[in-house]
């Protein structure tokens, strides 16, 4: 079978070559460069095209260097400052692997191949006949959430050689065959954007403007900020303040005002009920025409914790009720959607509120 393998120069997509490579597939490696939005150079990238350099001599693989550099500033980034500028909470990382990942490279190099593998912790699994992204056996670095975006047919053609392995297994395979990078860092970046920092990158593109952070219960001011688009709803940290916890419990967009709550038990940071938008089934409705109420588990942010709820369909939109509080409710999130048993991944919605 031939395999393209999209290669980061990480451990977990080089324990992915060493896998097939074991198997006998043809593979073919390919790492995918985007450029940075300035004039500094992506001295990251140099040593991730280095590290895979290495990887592709190990084992006597082509690799290819491919540029989507347009399509990504022209596509994930521009999402994610329109939705912060709406001040709303982006998530690159669902665009990327939807758009960039799967999209774009599928559309002009991936096609040539039988699969495309990655080092993505997931699974899949076949009910009924249809193909289902599932999650991975490791439920610390399980990736389900930030491949809740990609269509069936992207499906298809993935498979995740490492979704089976817990991440110490990965590491340690890694040192076993002495791979180069068996001890390197995971990055904890946004999709692409490495180790440049974020609120960084928005300063750049959004500037900065103060703004003042108000008590609510109250309306007393506690202090300032320089622009909404640096906060997000449930964040702790990185306010400034005194006397915390506080917590941003809400933003007022046309008035550049940041409202907080204090303590660790303030109500207004938990909530149980979320509207969704743009529901999107990965392999199709699991429901079909029924409105429910459905017995699902969900996230609403990357974490190992699954949690309980009931979904139903009211309109054009769904409704999801949670059995427990829920942190951090911020619009513009995706709710990732489970089933009941936190195994397979249905797809995910935008919340709108």
């Amino acid at each position: 079978m031939k395999i393209a393998v999209l290669i980061s120069g990480g451990v977990d997509s080089a324990v992915v070559v060493h896998k097939l490579k074991e198997l006998g597939e043809d593979i073919h490696l390919f790492y995918i460069r985007i450029g940075m939005d300035n004039d500094e150079g992506d001295c990251a990238a140099e040593e991730d095209i280095e590290m895979c350099n290495l990887i592709a001599h190990k084992y006597g693989l082509p690799l290819d260097v491919v540029s989507l550099h347009e399509e990504y500033w022209d596509n994930v980034m521009e999402y994610a400052l329109r939705t912060v500028r709406a001040g709303l909470t982006p998530n690159p990382d669902m665009m990327c692997n939807r758009m960039i990942k799967f999209g774009f490279f599928e559309q002009r190099w991936g096609r040539e191949f039988d699969m495309t593998a990655t080092g993505h912790y997931a699974t899949t699994d076949v009910v009924d006949g249809v193909k289902y992204l599932a999650t991975a056996v490791d439920p610390v670095k399980d990736q389900t959430d930030f491949l809740a975006q990609i269509t069936g047919e992207q499906l298809q053609h993935l498979m995740f050689p490492i979704g089976n392995l817990p991440k110490e297994e990965v590491r340690r395979i890694a040192a076993e065959v002495r791979m180069p990078n068996a001890y390197r860092k995971d990055s904890q970046g946004i999709c692409f954007l490495g180790q440049i920092n974020y609120n960084d990158f928005l300063r750049r593109h959004l500037g900065e403007k103060k703004g003042a952070i108000i008590e609510i219960e109250t309306g007393k001011k506690l202090g300032e900020h320089k622009g909404f688009w640096f906060h997000t709803i449930g964040q702790r940290k990185g306010l400034g303040l005194s006397g915390g916890p506080w917590y941003v419990v809400k933003k007022n967009v046309d008035d550049n005002i940041i409202y907080v709550s204090g303590g660790y038990g303030t109500s207004r940071q938990y909530g149980r009920e979320m509207k969704l938008a743009e529901m999107h089934f990965i392999s199709g409705n699991p429901w079909h025409d029924s409105d429910g109420p459905f017995e699902i588990t969900f996230k609403n942010r990357h974490t190992p914790v699954f949690m309980k709820a009931r979904l139903s369909r009211v309109g054009d939109e769904w409704l999801l009720e949670s059995y427990q509080d829920v942190q951090g409710i911020a619009p513009g999130q995706y709710a990732v959607i489970y089933d009941e048993n936190s195994h397979l991944c249905y797809g995910s919605a935008v919340i709108s509120r």
